[in-house]
């Protein structure tokens, strides 16, 4: 059973940078799996912000392109998402997810993924 802990969340100005993390238990291969950064603000659907697949492929959503960075430290089996430059609209609540199958390609769905955490809210 994977669990997922996300940490790293906070209030911080337009314009400047915070970085989000994972911490992922109970899998032996977290490097094998999907794994991707949503967020969330009330009343809106759940997006998917970025992906990393079990290539290193990474593919990042229109609105934060050229501004976040996804990555991961398999030894550490945590996922990172840098943020930088960020706006207001950026504020929401953050969710890592995961899936067995390792290909991202395409996967922009909540119901891609099968293992979620609970979220750490970032505020600009």
């Amino acid at each position: 059973h994977v669990q997922l802990v996300e940490s790293g969340g906070g209030e911080v100005q337009a314009g400047g940078s915070l970085r989000v993390s994972c911490k992922a238990s109970g899998a032996t291969h977290m490097s094998s799996f999907c794994m991707a950064w949503f967020r969330q603000v009330p009343g809106k659907e759940r997006e998917g912000v970025a992906t990393i697949d079990a290539i290193d492929k990474k593919r990042y959503a229109d609105p934060v392109t050229g501004r976040f960075t996804i990555s991961h430290d398999n030894a550490k089996n945590t996922l990172y998402l840098q943020m930088d430059s960020l706006k207001p609209e950026d504020s929401a609540m953050y969710y890592c997810a995961a899936d067995l199958r390792g290909n991202c390609a395409y996967r922009w769905s909540t119901a891609d993924y099968f293992y979620w955490g609970q979220g750490t809210q970032v505020t600009v």
